[in-house]
């Protein structure tokens, strides 16, 4: 006869799933709250006090899920960068006509490129670069290097636009729009020599599509 306290394997199978979900949840919940004092304090100026009150938890369960406070900024920035940039370089839903396609992917980049958060965020990573070379090089990677190669293969995959180094000027698309993000928002351009970012996203369109 079987204990009735000892679980069955549906039991534990079950059990499991409510634990994984349960950690899931409380490692969203520690991210949100550190994503608030990372973008109040910077990263010097959090500490992992402030980061347990605002999400709510014990300073040891912050610990015992990212070890220590470069652990959690680190983790912080990958999530929102790899979410934040998935779904503009998915390859499936990019193609189709080039000025309609174009236009979309340069709209909806700079829109993400450009949410205050996201920039107040990539300001600590540019700050942190040396202490966190891995992290610089996963923004590089996840938000230039990532999109440049997907309109590299696009532009190959349409002879018709007439150019010839399609990795040239996918590097060039990609870095107008990053240098426009930068220059506008985290340099003062808006203030000192604003553009419309539309007039910017006309003029790569417009350079790109000459040939046609």
């Amino acid at each position: 006869m079987l204990n009735d306290s000892v679980p069955q394997p549906d039991d534990r199978s079950t059990l499991h799933r409510e634990s994984s979900s349960a950690t899931n949840q409380k490692r969203e919940q520690i991210l949100q709250g550190a994503m608030q004092v990372f973008l109040q304090s910077g990263y010097a100026g959090t500490s992992m006090d402030r980061v347990a009150a605002e999400a709510g938890v014990a300073k040891q369960t912050i610990y015992s899920h990212f070890q220590d406070k470069e652990g959690l900024f680190k983790a912080l920035m990958e999530q929102i960068t790899l979410d934040r940039f998935r779904s503009v370089f998915c390859l499936e839903d990019f193609a189709g006509d080039p000025a309609v396609r174009l236009r979309q992917l340069a709209e909806t980049y700079l829109t993400k490129v450009a949410d205050q958060n996201y920039l107040s965020l990539t300001r600590i990573i540019i700050g942190e670069s040396e202490r966190f070379p891995a992290l610089a090089r996963l923004w590089t990677s996840t938000v230039i290097q990532r999109g440049r190669g997907l309109l590299s293969a696009y532009f190959d995959a349409h002879p018709e636009l007439g150019i010839a180094d399609s990795e040239a000027m996918a590097h060039i698309f990609f870095g107008s729009l990053v240098s426009f993000v930068l220059t506008q928002e985290m340099l003062y351009g808006k203030d000192m020599m604003p553009m419309d970012r539309d007039r910017v996203v006309n003029s790569l369109i417009d350079l790109i599509l000459q040939k046609m």
